[in-house]
């Protein structure tokens, strides 16, 4: 840990984001993000996906197509686009669980902690994959569908803080996206990335990461320090 990092007193709730830090599972989101914007006559890179996620579905559509279409996404635009990414996710490969993370997990889980999971996803294919993965009940996930305003807004954290009654110091979030660490910093709650995406660390520093890792490896070595608040 690096000299000027400073977990919270006391950690009584993790917070885990799913894609890039439970789910090896970005590549999946780019392409098909990038295939079904490319259907609806938008060419929408790669990299953008990486910078955009976190966000409601519908909320990338209409960042896309106010950058590369010139014009705002109609409610025709996002159900065409949504829907194509979604049939296109169905047949995507099965996104790997990402390195020790179960670990990381059972480990938080044997400490006392309270755990929430806290992704703007929709995606039926890995939602369903919770339980079985991680030992996630249905109270322990906060999805797409249960907020009005998705990552960089603060709603998804605010809402793990208040289903776990925990205060903001005393929660902790595992990100590895620029709009979901806004997301948590805006909440107030201390943040350590993993970089297991495309893009720069500098990005995540940034975007108010209080400590970047390499990688979920990484954030295992040192995970029973942290959970003794060391």
């Amino acid at each position: 840990m690096t000299s000027t990092f400073r977990l919270p007193a006391k950690i009584e709730a993790v917070f885990f984001d799913m894609d890039g830090v439970l789910y090896d599972s970005m590549r999946n989101h780019a392409t098909t993000w990038v295939q079904s914007f490319r259907q609806a006559g938008i060419e929408f890179p790669e990299y953008d996906a990486y910078l955009n996620e976190g966000r409601t579905g519908p909320s990338t559509i209409e960042v896309a197509f106010r950058k590369y279409g010139n014009r705002p996404a109609t409610a025709e635009d996002i159900r065409f686009v949504y829907d194509t990414k979604t049939n296109l996710m169905l047949e995507a490969p099965e996104p790997p669980r990402m390195p020790n993370m179960q670990e990381v997990m059972q480990l938080t889980r044997e400490a006392g902690k309270k755990i929430m999971i806290v992704t703007g996803s929709k995606q039926p294919s890995l939602l369903s994959r919770l339980k079985d993965d991680y030992q996630a009940n249905y109270e322990q996930i906060i999805s797409g569908f249960d907020v009005k305003n998705g990552k960089p807004d603060p709603e998804p954290y605010l809402r793990a803080l208040e289903k776990t009654g925990t205060k903001p110091e005393n929660a902790l979030v595992i990100e590895n996206a620029p709009l979901g660490i806004e997301s948590a910093k805006a909440a107030g709650i201390i943040t350590i990335a993993v970089n297991t995406g495309i893009l720069e660390e500098e990005i995540l520093h940034s975007a108010g990461a209080d400590m970047v890792l390499p990688g979920t490896n990484q954030l295992f070595a040192i995970w029973p320090s942290i959970l003794e608040g060391r």
